[in-house]
């Protein structure tokens, strides 16, 4: 389903709901992070989605990744919680929502990568420099 992404959006639509989201920062033993390009709004993310009625978190975050890149990975740790009521998804189907995220930390266990319906390409990157971060996670 395709999505729209507005920041401090003056012209963005009112949230409708509220949904708890998950992501993984996922580094191999070579540096590199496990990328995703979304077929949802063709932007590159790390992978991610929401939480599911009976599970945990960090059981959202593993499947998630499995899903959408097919790597088997292990949660180490929580990098952040994230929430902006000023960040706002609208969705073809009429829902504009705002998302509280935790983003955690793993490493690859096994599997290797492939796309989904979710992920048009998946990738182990490396960052160089200093990676632009978009301003709702500055702060």
């Amino acid at each position: 389903m395709p999505r729209v992404d507005y920041y401090n959006d003056p012209n963005a639509p009112e949230a409708n709901s509220i949904v708890v989201a998950v992501s993984a920062f996922i580094q191999d033993d070579e540096g590199r992070i496990l990328m995703i390009r979304r077929t949802d709004n063709d932007l590159y993310s790390i992978p991610g989605g929401q939480l599911e009625l009976g599970e945990t978190l960090a059981e959202a975050a593993v499947r998630e990744v499995r899903e959408e890149t097919g790597i088997e990975c292990e949660i180490t740790g929580v990098i952040g919680l994230y929430s902006d009521p000023k960040h706002v998804i609208a969705y073809d189907d009429g829902e504009v929502r705002q998302e509280f995220s935790i983003c955690f930390r793993a490493v690859p266990k096994s599997g290797g990568i492939r796309t989904s319906d979710e992920s048009k390409e998946v990738a182990w990157t490396r960052l160089y420099g200093d990676p632009l971060i978009r301003p709702c996670l500055q702060d």
